[in-house]
């Protein structure tokens, strides 16, 4: 028995001795798990590339563009989702880049959700301009944070200070009838704000959209003479747009219409739509998933109720 358990050990210790030293190493730690990236700002501010002074300013997931000229500051939407402490905020950014007053704001359509917390704005002496439906809409509100514009226009108006000028527009019906296309000519960038979303799916917007018409607008803004588009929510990579995203955002809209129309004659509108519609083409958009829900009953109000 003695003798035996000599030999097993025997054996044991030349194996071990004749082992491989790889096969001795000690296992290594794995590797430590990646720091997690940093947590996006609220708030940023951030100049356009290639412009003298065109700069973005994003709060949250809203953006809007402002201006800064040699004799003052032409801002827009102070992007405060319906909280007026952001329009304060958008004046503390424009005061970090230039001490030139702020003397125009213009508000691109009338909805809470971009222009609430204007009185910032008017605070500092700005002059406040917008579409006359706007002003129709806002004075029926009547938010104290929101004041009402002191120039209203229907079709164009520009606006002229330190030798930059702003084209406004209006172009139609789309997101909204209040809605305008600002035009920096010199720097070919346009501002557009909900109903051009670049490379991305509309959203909760869809609510009070207007289908047809919209079409119409986005071809207008596509006869413009411009090459990057600062659209109201950031772009995926905070990228801006072209005219590409331009003609791709028209063409979703109408495949979206033509398969709504389908499923309407077979009566889906609208929950059965809403569940059942899928648009392949685009799944790889962001917002594909949460938003082709609100696209589909927008225009299920329209082929399925004729709205």
């Amino acid at each position: 028995m003695k003798r035996t358990l000599l030999a097993v050990f025997a054996c044991a210790l030349v194996a071990a001795v004749a082992a491989p030293a790889w096969a001795q190493a000690p296992v290594p730690a794995p590797a430590p798990a990646p720091a997690p990236a940093p947590a996006r700002p609220q708030i940023a501010t951030t100049k356009v590339d290639g412009t003298e002074g065109v700069y973005i300013f994003r709060n949250g997931n809203h953006q809007a563009m402002f201006v800064v000229t040699k004799d003052g500051v032409i801002a827009t939407d102070p992007v405060a989702y319906g909280r007026p402490q952001g329009g304060a905020a958008y004046v503390a950014e424009i005061k970090k880049v230039t001490d030139k007053p702020i003397k125009y704001l213009v508000y691109s359509h009338h909805h809470y959700d971009h222009i609430a917390g204007g009185k910032a704005f008017k605070d500092e002496g700005a002059k406040i301009v917008a579409h006359k439906k706007a002003k129709e809409r806002l004075a029926v509100l009547g938010d104290p944070a929101t004041p009402l514009p002191d120039e209203t226009f229907e079709k164009k108006r520009n606006i002229t200070l330190g030798g930059t000028t702003l084209e406004l527009t209006y172009v139609g019906l789309n997101h909204s009838d209040s809605s305008l296309v600002m035009r920096l000519p010199k720097e070919k960038i346009i501002f557009v704000v909900d109903f051009l979303p670049v490379g991305s799916v509309p959203g909760r917007g869809m609510i009070d959209f207007h289908p047809l018409e919209a079409e119409g607008s986005i071809k207008r803004v596509l006869a413009m003479d411009w090459e990057r588009l600062i659209p109201g929510h950031p772009g995926p990579g905070d990228r801006l747009g072209t005219k590409k995203d331009v003609e791709d955002q028209l063409t979703f809209l109408r495949d979206a219409s033509e398969a709504v129309k389908v499923a309407a004659r077979e009566g889906k509108c609208w929950e059965p739509a809403e569940k059942e519609l899928k648009l392949p083409k685009y799944e790889s958009w962001p917002g594909y998933q949460n938003n082709l829900q609100f696209v589909v009953r927008r225009y299920c109000g329209l082929w399925g109720r004729g709205t």
